[in-house]
């Protein structure tokens, strides 16, 4: 893989990890482009998280190689987790701190100097509606709250690249609408969004996505080439033709 195709931040060829006899992820190649929105599909078994894991540098590939954000995932894992945002539905925020001490907390992970910090916190609530929340525990907010305010955290620092698993699982479709919103945003301002997602529906929004069966990618295109591809209504009909022959999930 060429370092001077500068376009692409993340390139992985034939990544694989194996636990033992058994290959959760089987020699997946695929590269994303910056500011793209990039959606991560698979069945619960799939193989994604493995996947997502390895490319956030918090788990290293039995085989094959990459880069993500210009690092290596074999040998440069740790500048991989100071370059890139991450937001997991089961785990984001503290809930015994209140929203600003969230905020400062994961912007001193992130390396945020503490003037820039504040600055930057103040502006991100300013933005959310919820600078009148500042000292509040985060337990007292509504989950969609948590999950606005937990990407927020993410973005903090401005990496190049946020890695959202499932970040909308649980919150009402308002909510989710609104979440979008702010990744559209976030992307407009040459973000790249790495997301994983079990809303088909959502899956529509992102500019590529690829599907991923028993370790394998088994397509990778926009959701109009994919819906044209298997001549089909939705990226749900296109989901279920892939996942029909699955070994594993469920």
């Amino acid at each position: 893989m060429s370092s001077t195709e500068t376009n692409h931040i993340i390139q992985v060829k034939d990544l694989t990890k194996q636990f033992g006899t058994f290959t959760a992820v089987d020699h997946i190649t695929f590269e994303v482009e910056r500011g793209e929105i990039f959606g991560f599909l698979g069945a619960n078994g799939a193989g994604k998280t493995t996947a997502m894991r390895m490319l956030c540098g918090l788990s290293y590939p039995t085989s094959g190689n990459g880069t993500v954000a210009g690092f290596d995932v074999v040998k440069e894992g740790e500048k991989i987790k100071r370059h890139i945002g991450y937001m997991s539905q089961r785990f984001s925020l503290y809930d015994d701190l209140t929203v600003m001490e969230n905020m400062e907390l994961f912007g001193g992970i992130y390396g945020v100097k503490r003037r820039e910090l504040k600055k930057r916190a103040t502006t991100l609530l300013q933005k959310l509606k919820f600078i009148e929340e500042r000292d509040t525990m985060v337990k007292a907010l509504p989950l969609g709250w948590k999950q606005k305010l937990a990407f927020a955290v993410a973005t903090l620092h401005s990496p190049e690249i946020v890695f959202l698993d499932e970040p909308t699982g649980g919150v009402d479709p308002i909510t989710r609408r609104q979440f979008w919103e702010m990744i559209y945003q976030a992307a407009s301002q040459g973000t790249t969004i790495f997301v994983t997602t079990h809303y088909m529906d959502e899956a529509e929004y992102c500019n590529r996505i690829s599907m991923m069966v028993d370790g394998k990618i088994k397509a990778l295109d926009t959701p109009a080439n994919l819906k044209k591809s298997y001549n089909a209504a939705s990226i749900d009909e296109v989901f279920r033709t892939l996942a029909r022959d699955a070994q594993r999930g469920d």
